[in-house]
């Protein structure tokens, strides 16, 4: 596996491949996100960021994950109030579990959702280019508690 410094110069260049320059607050953006076991809100980004990086901006915090998005480097996590949390992307083909009390996130693969996705396509006259799928629950550690 990458490591976190590895996989954050890699962000950087491609960032700067589409075009943002490197900043310190970008950096800065870019270590929140790989070093976060859960998906974060932009403004918990923007409040961890500016701990590290007083001149962090909110609007650069919006703008930096946005391109993140595009490139397919986060991705944004589906809940019952709403899509406004991030959290790194999948490595190739892998679902979410996320913790309802603690709020880590965990990457799984191993699922056949083929059988159900080709039910549905023939169903409902779809053709049915992409899913995803993620999965609520308590985590090992907040069952205990």
């Amino acid at each position: 596996m990458e490591s976190q410094k590895s996989l954050a110069d890699k962000w950087i260049k491609m960032l700067q491949a589409s075009g943002y320059r490197q900043t310190e607050a970008r950096n800065t953006i870019v270590d929140v996100i790989l070093e976060s076991q859960r998906a974060l809100e932009p403004l918990e980004i923007f409040e961890i960021g500016r701990k590290r990086q007083s001149g962090l901006g909110l609007v650069t915090v919006y703008r930096t994950l946005e391109r993140l998005e595009a490139l397919g480097l986060v991705q944004r996590v589906h809940q019952p109030g709403g899509c406004n949390m991030y959290l790194r992307a999948p490595v190739g083909h892998e679902h979410l579990l996320i913790c309802t009390s603690c709020g880590k996130a965990e990457f799984f693969n191993g699922d056949d959702l083929a059988p159900l996705m080709d039910y549905v396509a023939k169903q409902s006259g779809y053709c049915i280019t992409e899913h995803w799928f993620q999965l609520f629950g308590q985590c090992a550690d907040c069952q205990k508690k």
